[in-house]
């Protein structure tokens, strides 16, 4: 399990936890952070394979998932659970995500000093073994996938056009739910 998509060892924990259920239901577990506060909320991003999640996709999920935490009880105090879809400037947790958004913009850090910088902000240029590669004003570079700390999307112009495209891609309209239009053949003109 990258650290990407499961910090801190709770983390990891309620990853181990979730994500067979997570899976079975046809999904992949993109990100899990439980986090604090007066009460403290446990955060699922979460997306089918090919991408694209919807509210009620979240909603079946969070229903199998508190089932599995109400037996499991991995968390002692109260919590909020949380399930979202990753978003349009989503975070990117898996090596296939860097592949898979290659030529949009990122926003990598690194958990140490690389060259003196720790923050490398860029156009993906895909992946190459176990590094990630990002044209930087320097030129491409490689980075362990395992040197990051935090790795997410930019948001602009051309990532919300990739996701409108891609969103009318996987829309298809059932013709038969609307009725028929007959055409009147007359003429308008009297």
């Amino acid at each position: 399990m990258s650290d990407l998509i499961a910090k801190t060892p709770i983390d990891r924990r309620l990853a181990e936890i979730v994500t067979p259920t997570i899976e079975g239901l046809g999904f992949e577990l993109v990100r899990i952070r439980l986090m604090g506060g007066n009460t403290k909320t446990l955060q699922i991003m979460a997306d089918r394979p090919e991408g694209g999640i919807d509210v009620e996709d979240c909603g079946r999920i969070s229903v199998a998932v508190s089932a599995v935490l109400d037996v499991e009880d991995p968390i002692e105090e109260s919590y909020t659970l949380e399930v979202s879809s990753p978003g349009i400037d989503r975070p990117l947790t898996r090596l296939k995500d860097f592949e898979m958004w290659t030529g949009f913009e990122a926003r990598l850090e690194t958990a140490e000093l690389i060259d003196g910088r720790k923050r490398f902000k860029g156009r993906l240029a895909g992946v190459e073994g176990d590094e990630v590669l990002i044209e930087i004003d320097e030129g491409t570079i490689g980075l362990k996938f395992d040197w990051l700390a935090d790795a997410k999307l930019v948001l602009n112009d051309e990532l919300i056009a990739e996701m409108l495209r891609q969103k009318k891609a996987t829309e298809s309209v059932d013709e038969s739910a609307f009725d028929h239009i007959e055409e009147d053949d007359s003429s308008e003109e009297e």
